[in-house]
């Protein structure tokens, strides 16, 4: 597989961020709401669980990071929610129901990771092609 080694670095760093990511968000389920300026969240359990899938999606991109010729159905679908987030986020965003500010989330949890995803699946879509 091409950039075997630069993948499995991403994928790596991508799983502990979100990893630990999820854990604040365990912890802390007001932490993005106080950041953004926003109003507390009337039900945070909902944020924190949102935590808890985050925390799930950084143990497959561990995975992805020890098997990567084997990882990119699961890269694909974490690269899917990278893309829809931020969709999602400009949705809010434009009607006024978030501030700007809170586009940042997208930044760190997205954005940084669209290049990295979609070259690794592209490389390990090639490795997998030249297969017999």
């Amino acid at each position: 597989m091409p950039r075997r080694r630069p993948h499995q670095i991403v994928f790596a760093a991508a799983g502990l961020y979100n990893i630990a990511w999820g854990i604040l968000s365990i912890l802390d389920p007001q932490w993005f709401f106080r950041f953004a300026g926003m109003p507390p969240a009337n039900h945070p359990e909902i944020f924190a669980c949102l935590g808890m899938v985050l925390g799930l999606y950084g143990l497959l991109d561990l995975e992805v990071a020890r098997r990567p010729e084997q990882g990119w159905p699961i890269a694909a679908v974490g690269l899917a929610g990278k893309l829809l987030g931020p969709i999602g986020a400009v949705v809010l965003i434009s009607t006024g129901a978030w501030p700007v500010k809170a586009f940042l989330l997208c930044v760190t949890n997205d954005l940084i990771w669209w290049v990295p995803f979609a070259l690794y699946i592209r490389d390990s879509c090639s490795a997998t092609a030249r297969q017999p």
